[in-house]
């Protein structure tokens, strides 16, 4: 199983990238909140990868955070949902709306993200929401400084190329301006950080 993928970004869609690893050219799903993060063509990008196996097809599916994966998951844990209704579940709203929203039973919600009937916004709801309380649980007792949404955006980062120190610099000028609620928001503040100059010249350094 191919659980991660390091390589040139040959091409990317909304919907669809292509990862250039040593000359073989790997096309990976993705949600919109990892395209709308990566790099232009051309750079290094790592992924984390879901290999998703049928008898007569391999379908990789990749992320830019461990928490956007892992929640990708949970979401295949619930009857009728597959990995392509999983990933525009991913696109249509963020972890940080579908959390709250599973957990309450936001029925009405859930059934506006795009190929979600109530059936299946009610099947996520009972078969997800005792999962959730356990994900939740475990993300508490993560150290604060450094939980959930910061680190996710802090390695999303590291990923794209910047080393480390600067992305924490980075993310925490970010936090200063659109606070830590969503990650996408949070990750494009970062990004706007290091749109200057001094960010750009910290990249791959």
């Amino acid at each position: 199983m191919i659980g991660q993928l390091r390589g040139r970004l040959a091409d990317k869609r909304p919907n669809q990238v292509m990862v250039d690893v040593g000359g073989v050219g790997y096309l990976v799903a993705v949600p919109f909140s990892t395209f709308a993060a990566l790099g232009e063509l051309h750079t290094e990008v790592t992924l984390l990868i879901h290999t998703h196996v049928r008898e007569d097809a391999l379908a990789l599916y990749g992320f830019l955070s461990s928490r956007e994966k892992h929640f990708f998951e949970l979401l295949l844990g619930a009857s009728g949902v597959g990995p392509s209704l999983a990933l525009k579940i991913l696109s249509g709203m963020s972890v940080e709306e579908l959390v709250p929203a599973i957990r309450t039973g936001d029925v009405a919600r859930l059934t506006k993200i795009p190929g979600v009937g109530r059936k299946t916004a009610e099947r996520m709801v009972v078969e997800l929401k005792d999962k959730l309380e356990a994900v939740t649980v475990a993300e508490e007792k993560l150290p604060a400084s450094k939980a959930g949404v910061e680190a996710d955006v802090v390695s999303a980062l590291t990923n794209l190329g910047y080393d480390g120190l600067t992305a924490e610099n980075a993310v925490a000028e970010g936090k200063r301006s659109v606070g830590t609620a969503s990650f996408e928001k949070l990750l494009k503040a970062a990004l706007q950080e290091l749109s200057a100059p001094k960010g750009r010249a910290a990249k791959n350094a």
